[in-house]
């Protein structure tokens, strides 16, 4: 098997060509360079020079034996110059899932004016377990979800908490009340997110702890199709502050505080506690804790 050092030696001996110039340039005794040597050939079942007396010459082993070394070498290079800017901030990357699309944008704008040279790759997945499966298998440095994230391995931190909000079209006869109680839309067609994400299952939950099944009329993925449908007077729907982003300024619809049942929402963000935290990733968790601090 060949040693790191063999390989080292070789290297130095084949582009000195002269073992005096290639022992005091690796700080080695002669007699340790030429046993290494001698072992390596041993090992290949080959020589790697022509000797004449202290001058050493390739041969054509040789040759394509360095080549296949320096090209090794180069990969090790490259590979810790990679591993480097990984895990420095100015050359990281950070890799996220986030439940929240609206707010991402602001986010991500505000932490790349502080650090411009961070690349960032994000995914949507629509349910926790997705998240978690993420996580585990350390594909993801980040997911911040709207629920929890639990794992042996998995540190959740929440960031915010926030009540969800009934929002219904302008002229809505719910309009122009300051709270309502769920039930009081048990009638009303719902607009949703589909059955399969996190958020559905949370919504649905709320109107079951309201007394009925929630009359769902449209099943949209996005937050803004949705926000759209209740605008053209086709539903209501249960609306987490944070997603509306620009819409919860909007005049066509309202949002209308939940008194009953308490619809509280957590918001936070997960990672996992033995996959290695970059500095890029140190500082985008600090950022984080930071921005959301402003919707406390």
């Amino acid at each position: 098997m060949m040693e790191f050092l063999q390989l080292k030696y070789f290297q130095a001996i084949a582009q000195q060509e002269n073992m005096t110039k290639a022992s005091h340039l690796l700080n080695v005794s002669q007699p340790s360079l030429s046993n290494s040597i001698q072992r390596l050939e041993k090992n290949l079942g080959v020589p790697l020079f022509d000797r004449h007396g202290r001058q050493l010459k390739l041969n054509a082993y040789g040759k394509v034996y360095l080549g296949k070394v320096e090209e090794a070498f180069r990969a090790l290079e490259e590979g810790e110059t990679e591993i480097k800017e990984m895990a420095g901030l100015y050359r990281g990357q950070l890799r996220i899932c986030m439940m929240l699309p609206h707010i991402l944008p602001t986010l991500l704008k505000e932490f790349l004016a502080r650090h411009p040279h961070v690349r960032i790759s994000q995914r949507q997945p629509s349910t926790t377990l997705e998240m978690r499966k993420e996580l585990e298998k350390s594909n993801m440095d980040f997911c911040l979800s709207t629920y929890p994230i639990t794992g042996p391995d998995i540190e959740w931190l929440t960031l915010v908490e926030e009540e969800m909000r009934l929002t219904v079209p302008k002229n809505h006869p719910l309009a122009v009340r300051e709270s309502v109680h769920l039930s009081e839309v048990a009638d009303e067609p719902i607009i949703s997110v589909p059955v399969s994400s996190t958020f559905r299952e949370i919504t649905d939950e709320y109107c079951r702890q309201a007394g009925f099944e929630p009359n769902i009329a449209f099943e949209l993925e996005e937050t803004s199709a949705i926000q759209t449908l209740v605008e053209m007077g086709l539903g209501v729907t249960l609306t987490l502050p944070l997603s509306l982003g620009t819409r919860a300024l909007n005049k066509e619809t309202v949002q209308i505080k939940i008194v009953d049942p308490k619809c509280i929402r957590t918001f936070g963000i997960a990672w996992n506690r033995k996959h290695y935290m970059s500095q890029a990733a140190v500082h985008f968790l600090d950022f984080v804790k930071e921005f959301f601090a402003h919707y406390k």
